[in-house]
């Protein structure tokens, strides 16, 4: 019954919306049946070969979604192998501390116009970019989770004879998962939001550029359509990412259940 109330306000939030909108009778303010409409007119009102999926919808979403998730999977790569090695050795983590901290105070889309001269190709960019801003999360959390496994395991590993690579692998990356896969949902979101700025300024596709064009074309409806579908997309990945950390994790909330 609880999970259906906190449903209940979204209905509620719309009617509102809506009521107001056609109250003010605003162009750069519609109401959401309007918003609703001019989504379905961009991206899915395609035919059934393609899903549904408009051309719009091909060239534009898929290739944002694509430049998301390999910005952040490599940035996951990096951040969690380089978070297990630093994490398990303090020195190491004393000597790059500084550069992790000046790197993370860096604003990612300050970096935009040097990484186009750098690469001189948008997709690079943007997967610079957004790897470049994703990384901390997931790289300070794998850190931390190194730190912090029990030293009883790594005194069993070592009793056993295991190598440092095998430590990492079966003993140290398991116990510091809970922070790894929070560091992930963070970055995670953070991607989106960068894959939209690196798109509104260097890109020629995507839904950042697509919400671009409508701003410059006076295409109120347009603008809304775009925003309202990145929040929809952030709430489908954050919910199938949710679920993917309960099915891998199961073992830590039962152990957090029965200490």
């Amino acid at each position: 019954m609880k999970k259906l109330s906190k449903f209940l306000v979204i209905p509620v939030v719309l009617v509102v919306w809506e009521l107001a909108a056609r109250a003010i009778g605003d162009t750069d303010f519609p109401p959401p049946t309007t918003i609703v409409v001019r989504m379905y007119e961009l991206w899915f009102s395609g035919p059934v070969s393609t899903v549904f999926l408009t051309d719009d919808a091909i060239d534009n979403i898929l290739p944002s979604l694509g430049r998301m998730f390999g910005g952040w999977v490599l940035a996951a790569a990096i951040g969690i192998v380089a978070g297990m090695l630093l994490g398990r050795s303090r020195a190491a983590t004393d000597y790059v501390d500084p550069l992790i901290e000046f790197g993370r105070a860096i604003p990612p889309p300050l970096l935009l116009p040097a990484l186009i001269v750098i690469f001189q190709d948008s997709l690079a960019t943007q997967l610079a970019t957004i790897t470049f801003g994703v990384v901390w999360p997931v790289l300070l959390n794998s850190i931390d989770g190194a730190r912090a496994v029990d030293r009883t395991y790594t005194e069993t590993a070592t009793v056993f004879n295991l190598s440092r690579a095998q430590r990492l692998r079966v003993v140290v990356l398991p116990a510091a998962s809970p922070k790894i896969f929070a560091g992930l949902r963070l970055s995670l979101s953070l991607a989106l939001i960068l894959m939209v700025i690196s798109e509104l300024i260097g890109g020629s596709d995507g839904i950042g550029y697509q919400l671009l064009q409508a701003q410059r074309s006076f295409d109120g409806a347009g603008v809304w359509a775009a925003i309202a579908l990145l929040g929809i997309l952030g709430y489908l990945v954050n919910s199938l990412f949710v679920l993917a950390e309960r099915r891998v994790l199961v073992w830590h909330r039962q152990a957090t259940r029965n200490p």
